[in-house]
């Protein structure tokens, strides 16, 4: 499965013209509900399909995406954190939203099961959501090795465990476990978050 890397999420989301996009989307301007569709329509699919695994579902989950996005608009800060960033966000929680719902857990328990301290990456999100630009998200990314950037993109853009980190990338759960820790503490020490 090919993996959108972070770095080039990132990029994509940081482009001019965010402020003035969110206060046609605040006055209501349903072009420019459309333009935010074209811009991000595709990466919210990617994120929530990798998560959920099924198009249909990906795809409902992506139009309730857009319809939270269109009535909490007033709730964004551009000043705080970018459109996109938020808007990504609020996909990847109607993902996790679904997979934890009762229906998805008959489908998915073993999935579920699995996962491992999911509040490890909690902060992480918090913390890209409140940088006022990605360029901080991106340079802290860029300090990483490559190991360490993988199990960042797989906990963020798939969801995944640690145990399936190690089964996917082949390593022991401690290695896995120990590049984890390594880079959250390099991500919190580059944005100037203190550990929790």
């Amino acid at each position: 499965m090919f993996a959108l890397p972070l770095i080039f999420f990132l990029n994509l989301l940081s482009t001019p013209g965010d402020a003035e996009l969110v206060e046609r989307l605040k006055r209501r301007d349903p072009k420019a509900l459309g333009q935010l569709y074209d811009r991000f329509g595709r990466v919210a699919y990617s994120v929530i399909v990798r998560m959920v695994r099924d198009a249909s579902i990906a795809e409902d989950l992506v139009q309730e995406t857009f319809l939270r996005v269109w009535t909490r608009i007033g709730s964004l800060d551009t000043q705080k954190g970018s459109i996109g960033v938020w808007l990504v966000t609020i996909a990847r929680n109607r993902a996790l939203d679904y997979l934890r719902s009762a229906a998805a857990r008959e489908r998915h328990a073993p999935d579920l099961e699995k996962i491992e301290r999911p509040s490890l990456y909690q902060d992480l999100e918090n913390d890209i959501l409140r940088s006022d630009s990605s360029r901080r998200v991106k340079s802290a990314m860029e300090k990483l090795s490559p190991n360490q950037r993988q199990v960042i993109e797989f906990a963020y853009f798939e969801g995944l465990s640690q145990s399936d980190m190690a089964e996917r990338m082949g390593q022991p759960l401690g290695t896995v476990k120990t590049w984890v820790r390594a880079a959250l503490n390099v991500l919190r020490s580059e944005m100037g978050v203190a550990a929790p």
